[in-house]
């Protein structure tokens, strides 16, 4: 079995969870669409709310939260991958 680049997997995962909690950001921002999955979020992410501060601080979180996720996904998976 091929392992996993860890550091790429937590990259990748990172930059897409924080792209999509950034456009869901957007979109309760404009359209009013998502505004209470924006706030939900919020319960985990602090900072995170509809607006488009609110966007920012929920995008950084969501990097930071899915970029390790991805790297104990890759590390656990390459663990057991032997």
């Amino acid at each position: 079995m091929a392992k996993l680049d860890a550091k790429a997997l937590g990259l990748t995962l990172g930059l897409v969870w924080a792209a999509g909690i950034f456009i869901m950001g957007i979109l309760a921002t404009a359209f009013g669409y998502g505004a209470g999955f924006m706030r939900a979020l919020g319960t985990v992410y602090l900072g995170t709310a509809p607006t488009i501060k609110g966007s920012v601080i929920g995008a950084i979180w969501g990097f930071v939260d899915a970029g390790i996720g991805g790297l104990v996904i890759a590390w656990v998976y390459n663990k057991l991958a032997k």
